[in-house]
């Protein structure tokens, strides 16, 4: 079973990681029994139930750029 990052893991809910952490325990068993193809399964509904906190942390880059173009916005004006 792949693991997602730690920084989308941190912007899972409480219910997300819940849920998450469930998966990777089947997921996890399924593979120490060698039932590879239900492990696959199991890894594609965590790769669903991971796109909300990608969207999140994809937000928060894009926030971070948008303030920091601001700051070098305002850093330009202050030289003029």
């Amino acid at each position: 079973m792949r693991h997602c990052s730690v920084q989308v893991r941190g912007l899972l809910t409480r219910d997300e990681l819940d849920r998450y952490n469930a998966l990777m325990e089947v997921g996890s068993y399924l593979e120490s029994q060698q039932k590879y193809d239900l492990a696959y399964h199991v890894q594609k509904e965590v790769d669903i139930l991971i796109l909300p906190a990608i969207e999140r942390l994809k937000e928060k880059g894009r926030a971070r750029d948008r303030a920091t173009a601001e700051f070098l916005e305002s850093l330009r004006d202050a030289e003029e």
